[in-house]
């Protein structure tokens, strides 16, 4: 037995000085991150030495590099291996895997859908009350991240059983702040004031807005994500979960005065760089160019996070390029919704060691360490937001933390022939010239076949 022993301390201090080498920050080097909380995880986590478990995610490429980049810290802590593999066919994988009995011991889920329907099959174990509780109370907007993880189990009742960790936000509005001051204008703070904005500009002779929904074989998803904001600026958070689930019929009034708000933007062609017509055929990369256009071709564009890898070369976020929340309405009934998509990790298995990595997910230090590189965001309040390695990244995280109410896209909370179909063609003949409630009628006759 102390042979085992002796065979096992030296496998983890193995591990942890392998892990040292491969830190990206070496601990106590960055006084922004809160190294005392990685501490603190270590000094509740023992018996983990030798303990190994895998992860499996859909992230490949720099993505893979920066969320492995957390892994070191892991296995110092604990003396455990963490072994992540990505997929660029991970949903099918996922699946395939669980019902094959074989599934990884985490997985890194980016739909929240997916990981119900796992959930409902009984392939995911609850990660417990108390988590559920510690992400209400850690997280800005706690009860939506909360409620995001929790599903129905394989007997019926509901459990929490998928940790949030890392998000993206949508909830954006693009501009250049030299043509805005060139021309006087001032970043709006409610909803009216966007609206009166746009109708400002176009008094102007100007235009306000590109936007285009053209994106190959899923054209028409931009789109969605402009309903999707304004069903939370128009509707209760409790109406767009009912929209979401078809409680609320797809043609109720509620869903079709959002969609006729978006055409207020969309269809009025004065409000639309080369007028309404152009909106369903324009690439979506390519809607955002006319923003750098002398004289502009438009001042405002509403995308996500995303969009200024499609922003011309070189252009520098906060100089020549910037964004604003997409504001709410004046009366703050609504709060500060946000509308953002994100990751869950959940647990398949009993693996000791993998449940760990749930709690280490939780960390402060966990949370700065992949903020102060890049590609990421977090509602966590207890995070130093000094942290982060750009002043992009740092708004967007501020825009989390303002949030009175998070919400998961739309479209991929809807049953795949909705979201990623109906709702995209939907939408499509809507700014085409069909009506909002005949489009709403036909995507809701869409999803009563589906039921």
């Amino acid at each position: 037995m102390r042979t085992v022993f002796y065979s096992t301390a030296a496998a983890a201090a193995l591990i942890a000085g392998v892990a040292q080498a491969q830190m990206v920050i070496e601990p106590g080097s960055d006084d922004r991150i809160n190294w005392q909380s990685l501490e603190d995880f270590k000094a509740s986590h023992t018996g983990l030495e030798g303990q190994e478990f895998n992860i499996l995610g859909p992230w490949l490429g720099a993505d893979r590099d920066l969320f492995t980049s957390l892994l070191p810290y892991f296995e110092e802590a604990t003396g455990a291996k963490a072994n992540y593999s990505g997929s660029d066919s991970f949903e099918q994988q996922i699946v395939i895997d669980s019902e094959a009995g074989s599934p990884p011991d985490v997985a890194v889920l980016p739909q929240p859908g997916l990981a119900a329907d796992l959930a409902a099959k009984g392939h995911i174990t609850p990660l417990g009350d108390e988590m559920a509780q510690w992400v209400r109370d850690n997280y800005a907007a706690g009860d939506s991240w909360a409620d995001l993880g929790t599903y129905a189990g394989a007997d019926g009742s509901e459990a929490f059983y998928a940790f949030p960790f890392k998000a993206d936000v949508k909830s954006l509005v693009w501009y250049v702040p030299e043509n805005f001051e060139d021309a006087g204008y001032e970043v709006p703070e409610t909803y009216e004031d966007l609206k009166a904005l746009s109708e400002q500009i176009a008094e102007d002779g100007e235009t306000p807005w590109c936007i285009g929904l053209g994106s190959g074989g899923a054209t028409g998803w931009p789109a969605t994500d402009w309903v999707e904001d304004l069903m939370l600026r128009i509707n209760s958070p409790e109406d767009y979960d009912a929209w979401t689930t078809n409680e609320m019929p797809f043609n109720d009034p509620k869903v079709v005065a959002a969609i006729e708000e978006f055409g207020w933007f969309a269809k009025n062609d004065d409000f639309v760089a080369g007028g309404a017509g152009s909106v369903a055929s324009t690439d979506f990369r390519d809607s955002p160019k006319g923003l750098f256009e002398y004289p502009p071709d438009c001042y405002m564009h509403r995308q996500a996070s995303f969009i200024p890898s499609f922003f011309p070369e070189g252009t520098e976020i906060g100089l020549d390029a910037d964004f604003f929340y997409f504001p709410a309405p004046a009366d703050g009934s609504l709060g500060q919704p946000v509308l953002g998509g994100g990751t869950l990790f959940s647990v398949f298995s009993d693996n000791q060691a993998a449940m760990a990595f749930i709690d280490f997910l939780k960390v402060p230090a966990v949370h700065e360490i992949w903020m102060a590189q890049k590609g990421f965001v977090t509602p966590h309040t207890g995070v130093n937001t000094d942290a982060y390695g750009d002043e992009t990244l740092k708004r967007m995280g501020q825009i989390l933390l303002d949030a009175t109410t998070f919400r998961f896209d739309g479209s991929d909370l809807m049953p795949g022939s909705i979201g990623a179909g109906a709702f995209w063609t939907g939408m499509v003949d809507f700014v085409g010239g069909k009506s909002a409630q005949d489009v709403a009628d036909a995507i809701q006759q869409s999803w009563t076949t589906v039921k």
